[in-house]
Parts: structure tokens; sequence; C-alpha cells
């Protein structure tokens, strides 16, 4: 007992024990993860397994006299002069081959590898009622990050378990290992960061998927913002990673609801099986698919875009009264106020009509409010309004 005291020695000992225990578990998961069948059939439900698919009228045949479905042949009610390119009294594909190619031609996968939704929204949804047993179940999330994890957990009676991020924003990987257990069948991980802005390091989501049996669901809503790009490559080396993404943000389509998850081909059947049939409409598909062949409109934008987040950044960096403004890789700036950021944001809107997001109320958020980069006139309102608000709120002492 030279080495170490008697006192230390029973510490010593536990600690054996919980290094035994972490050795132990962690072989569990290489033991899951090498079980026979693909990852859907090991992480899915039983009942998700078995289910035979609903079966539409397009699954046959898609040309021809179409009297199969019971669609009104004669056209959508519409004004007379309208005319009707899409035939949208037709049913639109299921399986929006055409939209996935292009898709999977920009993002380096192949088209197999793709589920199309209604924003990322029911892709996130879709996953929790495939793979998690409501009231048995449960997901990791890290807060502060997107709301519809825990929304979309609540709906569907699984249990989360939170592990913040640090206050500079970055992943706590060991924790978040430390907490699964035999029934985690998800880890959220939103990157860039809402309401952070902050990528996560591909190596933090690779330690991830390498160690846990279930799924890594990686968020990129915001990646075409991003300096190092998005994280499909992954996909195709961990077939328990599926990635989010949506054309809501970079390429300006909100008002569609379009989103695509990207993983593993047998993950990605099992979101077909589960989906509607015919999820995505007809005018969302076009608008999707026009989007997709005008690369260069979205570069352009993009750039506009992150000039104007460099040029708001320095000038919420020159304001006395904001305390930090945090690095991005979104079209978003998250900002600290030294005091009544709550009060300075609702101000702005009630008397400037400037409508921005407060989040202090969030981890590691305490007096932040996040504004979205606008077209130039719109960031130099705000910043006018900002300063307005805050000598209403506070006056112009510092």
């Amino acid at each position: 007992m030279s080495a170490i005291s008697k006192s230390a020695a029973p510490y010593c000992f536990l600690a054996a024990i919980v290094a035994a225990g972490v050795v132990a578990v962690t072989s569990q998961r290489i033991d899951q993860k090498s079980a026979t069948g693909n990852v859907a059939e090991r992480l899915a439900r039983k009942n998700i397994l078995s289910l035979q698919p609903y079966r539409c009228a397009r699954d046959d045949y898609e040309e021809g006299t179409l009297l199969d479905a019971n669609e009104n042949s004669l056209g959508p009610t519409q004004p007379r002069q309208m005319s009707n390119p899409l035939s949208l009294e037709r049913y639109p594909s299921p399986y929006q081959w055409e939209l996935k190619t292009l898709y999977a031609a920009i993002r380096g996968c192949k088209k197999e590898q793709i589920f199309v939704g209604v924003g990322s929204d029911e892709a996130i949804d879709m996953l929790f009622r495939i793979f998690c047993k409501p009231g048995f179940d449960n997901v990791i999330t890290t807060p502060p990050t997107y709301g519809m994890y825990s929304v979309c957990a609540n709906v569907n009676d699984v249990a989360i378990k939170k592990v913040p991020l640090t206050p500079s924003f970055d992943l706590r990987v060991d924790a978040m290992l430390k907490v699964v257990d035999k029934n985690t069948k998800m880890i959220f991980v939103c990157s860039p960061g809402n309401p952070t802005a902050k990528s996560v390091p591909s190596s933090d989501v690779e330690k991830l998927a390498a160690a846990f049996s279930g799924l890594v669901i990686v968020d990129e809503a915001y990646v075409d913002f991003a300096k190092n790009g998005s994280m499909t490559h992954l996909t195709s080396k961990y077939d328990n990673i599926v990635v989010l993404q949506t054309l809501s943000k970079a390429f300006g389509l909100a008002g569609i609801r379009c989103g695509f998850a990207i993983g593993h081909p047998s993950v990605i059947q099992l979101m077909n099986n589960v989906k509607a049939p015919y999820n995505l409409n007809s005018l969302t598909s076009e608008r999707a698919i026009k989007a997709l062949q005008s690369m260069d409109v979205l570069k352009d934008n993009m750039a506009k875009i992150l000039q104007e987040r460099e040029r708001v950044t320095s000038a919420l960096n020159a304001l006395p009264f904001v305390v930090r403004v945090c690095e991005s890789d979104s079209n978003f700036l998250l900002f600290e106020l030294k005091s009544d950021a709550k009060k300075v944001y609702q101000t702005m809107a009630d008397t400037f009509q400037v409508v921005a997001r407060y989040r202090g109320a969030e981890i590691h958020c305490k007096e932040c409010i996040r504004v979205t980069i606008g077209k130039r006139e719109e960031n130099d309102i705000f910043l006018g309004a900002l300063e307005g608000a805050w000598e209403a709120v506070v006056g112009s002492n510092i």
C-alpha cells in the first residue's frame, strides 16, 4: 500500500469496478452491432418490420388510360382560364424518383438512401414511430437544441435523456455515451445547432456512431451555410447514421415543406413503408425539382447571406451593450446582451415592428437573442431597432 494510501484504496477499488462496468457496457454495444441482420432489422419495432405497406394505385401502373384510383378525370376545380401543367387531378408519384435522383447527385449519395417528406419534421416523427416503443424506449438530446425532438418524443410517449452542451456549445460525447442504456434507440445531434449556430465536428458523430448500437440522427437543416459541409458521406461508412436536411433554409423554400432523410437503405425502406402513400404533393415536388436544377441561384444567394452575416456580426460586436456574438455556421446569429434581453426583444417587436427570437430561457443562453440574417435593408432596420429598443428599455447609460 505504499503507492496508494489506505484511505484511497476503497475509491480505487470502486473506480476499477466502474471501469469494468463501462467496458462491459461497451462490449454489449459492440455485440449488439455485430448481431445478424441489417440496422433496420436490429432496431425497428417488430410490428413495423412485419407491416405490409399500403399499395397505392401508382404502384402498378403510372401511364395509360388511368381509371384505377377514383380520381376526377375532368380536372381540378380552378378558374377556367388557368392551365393545369401538373395534371393536378392525378395523384403524385409515391416514390419521387426524379427528385431523389437530383438530390442524390447533389449530396453524393444513392437515390435508394433518400426519403422525401413534408419538411424534415415528418422524418423526425417517423423515426420515433418506427424505432421507439412507446412507454418503453428513450432518446438522447443535447440542449439547447431544436424543440421538435422533445415534441415528437412526448407525442410518441418516448422518454428523453438530456445531456446539455458545454457552455461553448460543444457535445459532451463521453457523457452522452454514459447515459445510454439498453432502451436508448436514438441520439439527436443538431449541426449546425439551433439556436447555437455551431457545427459539430464529424469526429464527434463518428465516435457516437461507432460506440452506440442505436441510430445517430444528424439534423443538418442549416448545413449549406456551414464551412465544413455535410456529413452525408458518413451514411455509407456507418449504417446507423441518418442525416436530415431541408429545402426550407438555404434553398429559400420554407413554404413548400420539403425535407429529406439520408441513411442506410434498410432504414429508408422502412420510412417509405410507413409514410402516407402520397405524402409529397405535385406542387411541392415540381418546385423542389426546379430548385435543384438552379444551383447557380443558390450559390449567388448563399454568397449574399454569408457576406451579410459577417457585416451584421461586426455591427453587433461594435455595440457597447452586446456582450458576445456567437460564431455562426448558419443563416442566423445568437448574441448576448448585458441585461434585459427579453424586454429588448419585446420592445423591438411591439415598438419597432422588428421580430427576432428571444432565447434567454434556454441553458447557456442567458440574455440571448437569435436573429435571422435577412436582406441588407432588413438587417439595417434590425440594427437600428436593437439600439432603439435598448435605449427605451435600459437608457443611454451603459
